[in-house]
């Protein structure tokens, strides 16, 4: 696109076109899961009726989980042809390196934006420096950059809220359950990663504020394989030592499930393991309405719209927030507990609504 601005500059001499661009409000949005502004089409000259096409270039993280096909899935859908986009896609396969490989390529194309799903929170200032000194605005999804501000906005989840509110529930069904200690083995996410940091944050605070024990926590880099390759060691080394599995995704609960069926270890809500997962996709409540997951805490991957709509108003040369916040759900396996109290990350004590899942619900999750 900005190859034929250019041009249209040089044959006509009588416009005097600006670079896109929007300010960034301090004030984070919060967004809803369901119906949000971000479904709504801001007004953009460049239509793909005019056959022109907004570039965009995707880095996104790879295809580990159901939680990352919904997302890469959401993000292809909102940014189509039809909605007047040209998306180039690069899947990064958990490769660091590769990322930043695809974003430099973005850069050297000339794409009008770009997205990034950060696979670490750290190591972006340089690259981003060098978007921005192209004059392409960087739009940063799920997790977080931490070690610059060079984006034009972000859009995702409070990882630590996440982890406090597992831990925060914990606590209370722990107390309905009349259960005393807790000894809890955790499976994280990819190190590094902002969801792992925030999650395993968040639940080591309330751990540590109740005296629980957490006898070992390793990484099973959000795959079924590594949930399953870990809790293989675990049910070996911690056996009949552990009554809490907190796995920091649905497919390393998947994994982690079929080690302890391996090994004659019972689980959820019949169990004497309590299993704890994040996530919340349509599989991973299939398990948590058959007892298999005791509780899980969702990660909205549906962030495609809002993606659509920042560009389409950077585009239009509006405003746009810079950080705008998912609204997302609890899903429970039993009703005994309606809601959870806590102190969130921003130091706000909350009162948050457990959802008792049924088959309804499945039925309407991502």
């Amino acid at each position: 696109m900005k190859k034929l601005l250019a041009m249209l500059m040089a044959c006509t001499m009588i416009f005097s076109l600006s670079a896109c661009s929007g300010g960034s409000s301090e004030q984070a949005e919060t967004a809803s899961a369901g119906t949000s502004s971000a479904e709504s089409t801001a007004d953009d000259s460049t239509s793909k009726d005019s056959g022109d096409l907004i570039t965009v270039g995707f880095a996104q993280v790879g295809h580990e989980s159901d939680w990352r096909t919904a997302s890469t899935n959401s993000v292809q859908a909102a940014l189509s042809k039809d909605n007047g986009f040209d998306l180039q896609f690069v899947d990064c396969d958990n490769d660091s390196a590769k990322q930043l490989e695809a974003v430099r390529n973005f850069i050297q194309q000339g794409v009008d934006y770009i997205v990034i799903d950060p696979i670490v929170s750290t190591g972006w200032d340089t690259v981003l420096g060098e978007a921005q000194n192209a004059g392409i605005p960087v739009i940063v999804i799920d997790r977080t950059i931490d070690d610059s501000d060079k984006y034009t906005a972000w859009v995702g989840s409070e990882f630590t809220n996440e982890g406090l509110a597992a831990g925060a529930w914990l606590k209370d069904y722990a107390a309905a359950k009349g259960i005393k200690e807790i000894n809890a083995l955790v499976i994280e996410g990819t190190t590094g990663s902002s969801a792992q940091i925030g999650r395993t944050a968040g639940f080591k605070k309330i751990a540590d504020e109740n005296g629980w024990k957490i006898l070992d926590s390793q990484t099973g880099n959000f795959t079924q394989d590594g949930g399953q390759s870990v809790m293989e060691s675990y049910c070996k080394s911690y056996q009949g030592k552990f009554n809490v599995v907190v796995c920091q995704n649905d497919n390393e609960a998947f994994g982690a499930e079929d080690a302890m069926s391996a090994a004659g270890v019972k689980f959820g809500t019949d169990g004497d393991v309590i299993l704890i997962s994040f996530d919340a996709c349509k599989a991973g409540l299939k398990d948590v309405l058959a007892g298999k997951i005791n509780a899980d805490f969702q990660c909205n991957p549906l962030q495609g719209p809002f993606c659509a709509d920042i560009i389409k108003n950077l585009a239009a040369d509006k405003d746009v927030e810079k950080k705008t916040y998912m609204v997302e759900p609890w899903y429970v396996s039993e009703d005994s507990l309606t809601n959870i109290t806590y102190t969130n990350n921003a130091g706000k004590s909350v009162t948050e609504d457990l959802i008792h899942v049924t088959q309804d619900v499945v039925d309407k999750a991502y």
